[in-house]
């Protein structure tokens, strides 16, 4: 890992003591606040090394490199806020056609022999009808509910 030289301006390094003296941000933020005023090579820099980052706030080296590579890439705003994850469809079981599928589904006429729909009722006759190949209750519910849709 290729060590990155920090140079913080004025105005960056008064934005992290503010960050810090706030309170309010979240502990990794501040954690990012300390690594970059702590690596900062300027005049008033305190240009610590690694490990004595690593031994002052309990964070890995990577995390060091990470964010001063970060700083340098793409700035103060990306290298203290956590990155975005990137969506994974892979993952998710309903997509707009399965849910409108879903929401068909539980808006139609109710089960024969059951007095309204179940989770789980509709869970199996997703299942049943062939829209998904399996799927939870917890599923169902979590759509049902994103979706502010009645079910009856």
């Amino acid at each position: 890992m290729e060590k990155s030289i920090i140079k913080l301006s004025q105005e960056q390094r008064a934005s992290l003591q503010h960050l810090i003296a706030a309170g309010t941000a979240p502990v990794r933020n501040v954690t990012h606040a300390h690594i970059l005023l702590k690596t900062d090579s300027s005049e008033q820099g305190t240009h610590w090394s690694d490990q004595e980052i690593h031994e002052a706030f309990g964070v890995g080296m990577t995390t060091i490199w990470r964010v001063r590579r970060r700083f340098m890439e793409q700035g103060l705003d990306d290298a203290l806020n956590r990155r975005q994850q990137p969506e994974r469809p892979e993952k998710r079981i309903f997509d707009g056609e399965k849910e409108a599928h879903l929401i068909a589904l539980t808006c139609g006429e109710k089960p024969e022999g059951e007095g309204e729909w179940s989770l789980r009722l509709l869970s199996e006759r997703l299942v049943k009808l062939g829209h998904v190949e399996q799927v939870s209750h917890e599923t169902v519910r979590q759509v049902l509910k994103k979706t502010n849709s009645s079910r009856g």
